[in-house]
Formats: C-alpha cells, sequence, structure tokens
C-alpha cells in the first residue's frame, strides 16, 4: 500500500511507523511540492494520480470530498480518517495491521475510520 499523510497527520504516528517498518512508501503532503498547502480536493486528486491512500486526522472535511469523488465517478484510492483521541500506538498499531494484510486497489472508493471494528 501506497500512505499518502495529510498535512495535519501526527508525526509520532509517522515515526512509529517508520520504526517498525522503516521501508515503508509513505509521502506526507507537505513534502510535495505540488500539494503542499492546497485545499483537500487537489490533495485528493494528487492521491488518487498517485494511488495513494491518504490517512488523515481532518474527518470534518476532507471525508466528504472523498465520498463526492466515489459518488461523481472519480478515482479515490481509499481515505482512513484517524481520530484524534486514538492512543499514538493504537493508530501506529491499526496502520501496520492495514500494512501487512490489505491488497493492492483493496480500499478504491472508500471511506473508513480507525481504529477498525
Amino acid at each position: 500500500m501506497r500512505i499518502l499523510l495529510d498535512e495535519n497527520f501526527n508525526n509520532d504516528i509517522l515515526r512509529g511507523l517508520l520504526r517498525r517498518k522503516p521501508y515503508i512508501d509513505v509521502v506526507r503532503v507537505q513534502d510535495i511540492e505540488e500539494i503542499a498547502g492546497a485545499d483537500d480536493p487537489t490533495v485528493l486528486a494528487w492521491a488518487a494520480r498517485e494511488s495513494r491512500v491518504l490517512f488523515t486526522h481532518d474527518i470534518s472535511t476532507i471525508t466528504a470530498y472523498a465520498i463526492e469523488r466515489v459518488e461523481t465517478g472519480k478515482a479515490m484510492p481509499g481515505v482512513f480518517g484517524v481520530g484524534q483521541e486514538l492512543p499514538v500506538g493504537q493508530a501506529i498499531e491499526e496502520m501496520l495491521t492495514l500494512l501487512e494484510c490489505s491488497q493492492e486497489n483493496e480500499w478504491e472508493g472508500l471511506v473508513l475510520y480507525l481504529p477498525l471494528k
């Protein structure tokens, strides 16, 4: 799974992921000149072009844009909303489980939330 982390995503989670799996394919929005500081639809369009599943804490707005993309027939490789109240360690474990158990394109067109239940 190729991952894109939204600009507001907790860097402690990223560091924890990279400690456990240093070779995961992950980029942060703020590190991509083309989308750094961009609005949510632009970030989602870039994620779709690059086939990257987006992880975000911005559950209230970006998820609505993701659903809109799906409803209008646009590509959307998947969005995972990660609640800010989710402990860092649990977020890391949930994301590692997704990385290890997901198949390519499995999350296409879906908006899901961590923790998975």
